[in-house]
């Protein structure tokens, strides 16, 4: 078994490699990202007009390759539709299920169709004003 010192220094040299593969593109995605507090989302666009990206698309290649999910909270995008969208490279199945219940731990739900109940005023984090 190993020592809670080998544990971390594992941890760390993992973080440092996952950290070596990220774009700066992808940085200042996951930057933003960590702005949006529990119990609020964005969507694709949203985040791609915060960060004068003309791709939503790109957003989400971004968040496909987020290797520190869900500390780094990809599953707090959502479409402009407010539907669910995307998560971890996967638009049905067991990622959907689970950022449906990472956001439903955070109070955000959706339906059956995977559509937001919330009011989305209440729950949509304005970039401009962090709230």
């Amino acid at each position: 078994m190993k020592s809670r010192r080998e544990q971390r220094e594992e941890k760390k040299a993992s973080v440092e490699e996952k950290t070596k593969k990220i774009t700066k593109f992808q940085q200042r995605v996951f930057d933003a990202l960590l702005l949006i507090p529990k119990g609020k989302v964005t969507t694709y666009k949203y985040l791609s007009d915060y960060l004068n990206c003309n791709s939503c698309q790109a957003i989400g290649q971004a968040l496909k390759k987020n290797p520190f999910s869900p500390q780094i909270p990809c599953h707090r995008v959502i479409k402009s539709d407010y539907s669910l969208g995307g998560f971890n490279g996967k638009t049905e199945g067991s990622e959907i299920e689970r950022k449906k219940k990472l956001l439903g731990k955070e109070g955000i739900n959706f339906d059956d169709n995977l559509k937001l109940l919330n009011i989305p005023s209440e729950v949509l984090f304005d970039f401009k004003t962090k709230n």
